[in-house]
């Protein structure tokens, strides 16, 4: 791959990159591509322009900076063979997406969230338009989606894949992590949506997406150890009887990092994975990566998509999981959710997506109300920690509803295609 970058730097083909996002992510990003061979950054978009405009700086290439993605996405003297969309809104990012792949470009999901809940619109209008949406490679759910591809390869039946999460508190509130957030220059909306498990939810929904692998219960495991290496002793690996699962760890070394556990009965290949030192408690073995690198390998997905159409990870798999709207205090009657993920109101945890729409259960990401977008309202009351349901809750007239409703009638229909479960 980086020889074959060097080369279209030497041509002066280089890749155009079109950026949404001038966050913490997209600052980094807009460095990264400015230091990779062979691609070039050709515009920068974000709400805030004085961002924008750093990362233009940070690219230290002559981009095109807007406040508005759309208009720079509409421009089409402004090369873009590939949008990478770094915001963390959801409806506008789908805008964003669907924009870029009317102009044929790839697009990079830095964003776990328009991915989770629109990623399979997204790849219905990508796939018609013969170009990639996939989600990021520096992002957890894309280190795992690269692990577990090549422990597949190698003939291992995949038990679990896991993440290692180093701090959760369910109830956590944007206030409540403002000097957090401040530290890791983060806006505190944010923050909070990684303190409550919410986007460590999201990004394992991906990976069952991907993979056919769900929780073993809502919001899954998550037991609490010091070292990767306890996972062999903290599940009933023999209790998932072939199903895969995804879960995660609190609080364990090493930090940042993901893992998967599979399985190898082989009584040939037992020797030698002793003689390779592979941590295992026969027939399961443990893999992990002690880190993942986010903006830093942003540009690998960058790479694949627009040099060999290839994806880091699409939900290949269906919607088998999704994350579901919990609440995190006594909701009254009237009151209204500030906002969706990273609120003071709710928290999301994961599901098998057919048994929580069973039972009436909201996906989080519907309650995301953008801009000038009207509040979701409660209906009626909702106890601490119990899930929402669409009865609880007058959803507005927003974006994000209508395409979500738009996406589950494309599912429906092809669930009836011939060949389809």
């Amino acid at each position: 791959m980086y020889e074959t970058l060097k080369a279209r730097a030497a041509s002066s083909r280089p890749i155009h990159i079109g950026l949404v996002g001038a966050g913490a992510m997209g600052l980094g990003i807009a460095w990264q591509v400015g230091h990779t061979p062979g691609m070039e950054l050709s515009f920068v978009a974000d709400r805030d322009l004085a961002a924008a405009r750093k990362a233009q700086s940070l690219s230290g290439h002559p981009a095109r900076v807007a406040e508005d993605a759309l208009d720079l996405l509409k421009d089409e003297s402004l090369p873009c063979d590939v949008l990478v969309e770094a915001t963390n809104c959801i409806g506008l990012a789908a805008d964003y997406c669907l924009a870029a792949i009317a102009r044929r470009a790839h697009v990079v999901l830095m964003n776990a969230e328009v991915d989770l809940w629109l990623g399979h619109l997204l790849q219905a209008e990508a796939a018609r338009a013969g170009v990639v949406v996939t989600s990021d490679a520096g992002d957890q759910h894309g280190v795992l989606m690269r692990m577990l591809d090549e422990i597949r390869m190698w003939a291992f039946e995949l038990v679990q894949a896991g993440n290692i999460k180093g701090f959760l508190n369910r109830h956590a509130t944007a206030q409540g992590l403002l000097g957090e957030a401040k530290k890791r220059n983060l806006n505190p909306v944010q923050c909070c949506a990684y303190s409550d498990g919410s986007k460590l939810n999201i990004e394992m929904a991906l990976v069952a997406n991907a993979t056919g692998m769900i929780p073993l219960k809502p919001g899954m495991e998550g037991p609490r150890c010091e070292r990767v290496e306890e996972v062999l002793n903290l599940f009933d690996f023999d209790a998932y009887k072939g199903i895969g699962r995804v879960d995660y760890i609190l609080g364990a070394q090493p930090g940042g990092g993901v893992y998967v556990v599979a399985k190898c009965d082989d009584d040939f290949q037992k020797h030698y994975l002793w003689y390779y030192k592979l941590h295992g408690r026969h027939p399961y073995y443990l893999f992990y990566r002690p880190y993942h690198l986010c903006h830093l390998e942003t540009t690998r997905a960058i790479a694949l998509a627009a040099l060999w159409n290839k994806a880091v990870l699409t939900p290949r798999s269906g919607r088998v999981a999704d994350v579901y709207a919990y609440a995190k205090q006594d909701l009254k009657p009237g009151a209204t959710i500030g906002h969706g993920i990273g609120s003071d109101e709710v928290y999301g945890m994961i599901a098998h997506a057919p048994q929580a729409d069973a039972a009436g259960q909201l996906p989080q990401g519907l309650l995301e109300a953008e801009g000038n977008e009207q509040k979701p309202r409660l209906k009626r009351a909702v106890k601490k920690d119990m899930p929402l349901t669409y009865g609880d809750v007058e959803l507005p007239d927003s974006r994000i509803c209508r395409l979500f409703a738009k996406q589950q009638q494309l599912l429906a229909k092809d669930k009836k295609r011939p060949g389809r479960n």
